[in-house]
Protein backbone atom coordinates (compact mmCIF):
# COMPACT_ATOMS: atom_id res chain seq x y z
CA UNK A 1 0.00 0.00 0.00
CA UNK A 2 1.49 3.92 -0.92
CA UNK A 3 1.66 6.26 1.40
CA UNK A 4 -0.69 7.80 -0.83
CA UNK A 5 -3.35 5.19 -0.11
CA UNK A 6 -2.39 5.06 3.32
CA UNK A 7 -3.34 9.25 3.54
CA UNK A 8 -6.52 8.49 1.78
CA UNK A 9 -7.79 6.22 4.55
CA UNK A 10 -7.58 8.39 6.79
CA UNK A 11 -11.32 9.93 8.31
CA UNK A 12 -11.73 13.42 9.14
CA UNK A 13 -12.29 12.37 12.73
CA UNK A 14 -8.58 10.24 12.83
CA UNK A 15 -6.94 13.55 10.88
CA UNK A 16 -6.90 15.53 14.19
CA UNK A 17 -4.94 12.77 15.81
CA UNK A 18 -1.06 11.64 15.73
CA UNK A 19 -0.32 9.80 12.38
CA UNK A 20 1.27 7.05 14.88
CA UNK A 21 -2.39 5.77 15.77
CA UNK A 22 -3.51 5.84 12.18
CA UNK A 23 -0.55 3.65 11.42
CA UNK A 24 -0.82 1.25 14.87
CA UNK A 25 -4.38 0.89 13.16
CA UNK A 26 -3.86 0.29 10.27
CA UNK A 27 -1.29 -2.38 10.88
CA UNK A 28 -3.66 -3.99 13.67
CA UNK A 29 -6.27 -4.24 10.58
CA UNK A 30 -4.25 -6.16 8.05
CA UNK A 31 -4.82 -3.67 5.49
CA UNK A 32 -1.61 -4.77 3.34
CA UNK A 33 0.82 -2.55 5.00
CA UNK A 34 2.07 -4.98 7.36
CA UNK A 35 4.00 -8.28 6.71
CA UNK A 36 0.95 -10.28 7.50
CA UNK A 37 -0.85 -11.05 10.96
CA UNK A 38 1.28 -12.77 13.78
CA UNK A 39 -0.91 -14.02 16.23
CA UNK A 40 1.65 -15.94 18.58
CA UNK A 41 2.63 -14.87 22.20
CA UNK A 42 5.45 -14.57 24.39
CA UNK A 43 5.62 -17.76 26.30
CA UNK A 44 6.13 -15.73 29.80
CA UNK A 45 4.43 -12.90 30.14
CA UNK A 46 1.37 -13.55 27.26
CA UNK A 47 2.09 -10.71 25.57
CA UNK A 48 0.69 -10.72 21.72
CA UNK A 49 3.21 -10.21 19.07
CA UNK A 50 2.54 -7.55 17.04
CA UNK A 51 1.88 -6.94 12.85
CA UNK A 52 5.63 -6.04 11.16
CA UNK A 53 4.72 -2.89 8.87
CA UNK A 54 6.34 -3.91 5.33
CA UNK A 55 8.35 -1.36 3.10
CA UNK A 56 5.49 0.31 1.28
CA UNK A 57 4.73 2.13 4.74
CA UNK A 58 7.94 3.67 4.77
CA UNK A 59 7.16 7.14 4.29
CA UNK A 60 5.45 7.17 7.51
CA UNK A 61 8.69 6.27 9.18
CA UNK A 62 10.43 9.65 7.88
CA UNK A 63 7.25 11.74 8.63
CA UNK A 64 7.78 15.59 10.20
CA UNK A 65 5.91 15.18 13.25
CA UNK A 66 8.27 11.75 14.60
CA UNK A 67 10.43 14.40 15.36
CA UNK A 68 8.10 16.48 18.23
CA UNK A 69 6.77 12.70 19.13
CA UNK A 70 9.71 10.61 19.87
CA UNK A 71 12.52 13.18 19.72
CA UNK A 72 15.10 11.05 19.03
CA UNK A 73 18.24 13.24 19.71
CA UNK A 74 17.17 14.05 23.11
CA UNK A 75 17.21 10.30 23.45
CA UNK A 76 20.76 9.50 21.66
CA UNK A 77 21.95 11.98 24.17
CA UNK A 78 20.40 10.27 26.78
CA UNK A 79 22.69 7.41 25.82
CA UNK A 80 25.76 9.36 25.39
CA UNK A 81 26.90 7.31 22.34
CA UNK A 82 29.83 7.78 22.15
CA UNK A 83 32.83 8.97 18.97
CA UNK A 84 34.25 5.43 17.88
CA UNK A 85 31.62 3.09 18.97
CA UNK A 86 30.39 0.27 16.64
CA UNK A 87 26.76 -0.46 17.11
CA UNK A 88 23.39 -2.17 15.78
CA UNK A 89 20.55 -0.40 14.55
CA UNK A 90 17.96 -3.61 14.21
CA UNK A 91 14.56 -2.85 12.65
CA UNK A 92 16.88 -0.04 10.66
CA UNK A 93 13.93 0.98 8.59
CA UNK A 94 15.04 3.49 5.74
CA UNK A 95 17.43 4.37 7.90
CA UNK A 96 15.74 7.36 10.47
CA UNK A 97 17.96 6.42 13.93
CA UNK A 98 20.64 4.81 11.46
CA UNK A 99 22.04 7.55 9.88
CA UNK A 100 21.90 10.13 13.52
CA UNK A 101 23.56 6.92 15.13
CA UNK A 102 26.67 7.57 12.35
CA UNK A 103 27.05 10.98 12.68
CA UNK A 104 27.41 10.59 15.84
CA UNK A 105 29.79 7.81 15.93
CA UNK A 106 31.89 9.65 13.29
CA UNK A 107 34.05 8.38 10.23
CA UNK A 108 35.77 5.84 13.38
CA UNK A 109 32.75 4.23 14.15
CA UNK A 110 30.32 1.78 12.46
CA UNK A 111 26.52 1.20 12.37
CA UNK A 112 25.54 -2.04 11.26
CA UNK A 113 21.33 -1.19 10.15
CA UNK A 114 19.30 -4.38 10.30
CA UNK A 115 16.55 -4.92 8.42
CA UNK A 116 14.46 -8.40 7.16
CA UNK A 117 12.96 -6.60 4.50
CA UNK A 118 15.30 -5.93 1.06
CA UNK A 119 13.42 -2.96 -0.04
CA UNK A 120 14.18 -1.02 3.49
CA UNK A 121 17.85 -1.51 3.02
CA UNK A 122 17.49 0.01 -0.41
CA UNK A 123 15.85 3.19 0.84
CA UNK A 124 18.33 3.19 3.91
CA UNK A 125 21.20 3.09 1.31
CA UNK A 126 20.12 5.87 -0.89
CA UNK A 127 18.91 7.94 2.78
CA UNK A 128 22.90 6.94 3.52
CA UNK A 129 23.92 8.12 0.21
CA UNK A 130 22.49 11.59 0.20
CA UNK A 131 23.53 12.14 3.61
CA UNK A 132 27.02 10.97 2.79
CA UNK A 133 27.49 8.58 5.48
CA UNK A 134 29.93 5.79 4.26
CA UNK A 135 29.82 4.10 7.92
CA UNK A 136 26.58 2.64 8.15
CA UNK A 137 26.86 -1.08 6.71
CA UNK A 138 23.52 -2.34 5.39
CA UNK A 139 22.50 -6.17 7.00
CA UNK A 140 19.93 -8.54 5.91
CA UNK A 141 18.39 -10.16 9.04
CA UNK A 142 16.16 -12.92 9.25
CA UNK A 143 12.98 -13.14 11.59
CA UNK A 144 15.27 -15.21 14.14
CA UNK A 145 18.70 -13.69 13.86
CA UNK A 146 20.26 -9.75 13.05
CA UNK A 147 23.31 -10.97 11.44
CA UNK A 148 25.24 -8.76 13.42
CA UNK A 149 28.91 -9.69 13.57
CA UNK A 150 29.61 -11.62 16.96
CA UNK A 151 31.40 -9.88 19.97
CA UNK A 152 32.27 -6.68 18.01
CA UNK A 153 29.31 -3.94 19.04
CA UNK A 154 29.00 -1.91 21.84
CA UNK A 155 25.47 -0.98 21.61
CA UNK A 156 22.35 -2.08 19.99
CA UNK A 157 19.37 -0.31 20.10
CA UNK A 158 15.93 -1.31 18.80
CA UNK A 159 13.30 1.94 18.14
CA UNK A 160 9.78 0.94 18.06
CA UNK A 161 10.47 -2.80 16.93
CA UNK A 162 11.31 -5.19 19.54
CA UNK A 163 7.36 -5.43 19.98
CA UNK A 164 6.90 -6.56 16.56
CA UNK A 165 9.80 -9.66 17.09
CA UNK A 166 7.84 -13.02 16.23
CA UNK A 167 10.90 -14.69 17.33
CA UNK A 168 12.26 -12.63 20.41
CA UNK A 169 14.09 -15.25 22.40
CA UNK A 170 16.39 -16.19 19.64
CA UNK A 171 16.73 -12.35 18.45
CA UNK A 172 18.22 -11.74 22.25
CA UNK A 173 19.98 -14.46 22.63
CA UNK A 174 21.77 -13.67 18.38
CA UNK A 175 22.22 -9.84 19.79
CA UNK A 176 23.72 -10.72 23.01
CA UNK A 177 26.06 -12.61 20.86
CA UNK A 178 26.86 -9.84 19.13
CA UNK A 179 27.53 -7.53 22.27
CA UNK A 180 31.17 -7.05 23.58
CA UNK A 181 31.02 -7.90 27.78
CA UNK A 182 29.24 -4.88 28.99
CA UNK A 183 27.95 -4.00 25.92
CA UNK A 184 24.34 -2.46 26.20
CA UNK A 185 21.14 -2.86 24.73
CA UNK A 186 18.30 -0.27 24.19
CA UNK A 187 14.83 -0.56 23.87
CA UNK A 188 12.45 2.13 22.49
CA UNK A 189 8.74 0.82 23.10
CA UNK A 190 5.56 2.95 23.42
CA UNK A 191 4.30 3.23 27.05
CA UNK A 192 1.95 0.52 27.87
CA UNK A 193 0.86 2.15 31.24
CA UNK A 194 -0.30 5.81 29.50
CA UNK A 195 -3.98 5.50 28.14
CA UNK A 196 -2.91 9.18 26.73
CA UNK A 197 -0.09 7.36 24.06
CA UNK A 198 -2.34 7.67 21.30
CA UNK A 199 -1.11 4.09 19.73
CA UNK A 200 -2.72 0.53 20.25
CA UNK A 201 -2.60 -1.75 23.17
CA UNK A 202 -0.93 -4.25 20.70
CA UNK A 203 1.84 -1.87 19.67
CA UNK A 204 2.27 -0.58 23.35
CA UNK A 205 4.82 -2.78 26.19
CA UNK A 206 4.99 -2.11 30.12
CA UNK A 207 8.40 -1.68 31.73
CA UNK A 208 7.64 -4.68 33.81
CA UNK A 209 6.89 -6.64 30.09
CA UNK A 210 10.33 -5.82 28.88
CA UNK A 211 12.45 -5.91 32.09
CA UNK A 212 10.98 -9.81 32.18
CA UNK A 213 11.42 -10.84 28.83
CA UNK A 214 14.64 -9.05 28.38
CA UNK A 215 16.77 -10.38 31.28
CA UNK A 216 15.43 -13.61 30.79
CA UNK A 217 17.61 -14.07 27.85
CA UNK A 218 20.68 -12.80 29.73
CA UNK A 219 20.43 -9.55 30.30
CA UNK A 220 20.71 -7.53 33.12
CA UNK A 221 18.53 -3.38 33.17
CA UNK A 222 20.94 -0.76 33.88
CA UNK A 223 18.36 2.28 33.45
CA UNK A 224 15.00 3.64 32.56
CA UNK A 225 14.66 6.68 31.07
CA UNK A 226 11.14 8.80 31.07
CA UNK A 227 12.09 11.87 29.52
CA UNK A 228 10.50 11.31 26.02
CA UNK A 229 7.16 12.07 25.15
CA UNK A 230 5.50 8.65 24.62
CA UNK A 231 8.14 6.19 25.11
CA UNK A 232 10.28 4.15 27.84
CA UNK A 233 13.77 4.02 26.94
CA UNK A 234 15.09 1.19 28.59
CA UNK A 235 18.60 0.61 28.90
CA UNK A 236 20.22 -3.40 29.64
CA UNK A 237 23.55 -4.43 29.65
CA UNK A 238 25.56 -7.79 28.83
CA UNK A 239 27.39 -9.12 31.51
Amino acid sequence: MSHVMLSAMITPRIRSLPALLVVAALAAGGTGATLGAQTRAHPVTGRQYAPTMSVEGAPWLERRERDREEEPDLALRLLKVPKGAMVGDVGAGSGYMSLRLARLVGAEGRVYAVDVQPGMLQLLQQNAAKAKLANVVPVLGTIDDPKLPAGALDLIIMVDVYHEFSEPQKMLQRMREALKPGGRLALWEYRAEDPNVPILPLHKMTKAQVKTEIELEGFKQQRVFDDLPWQHLIVFTRP
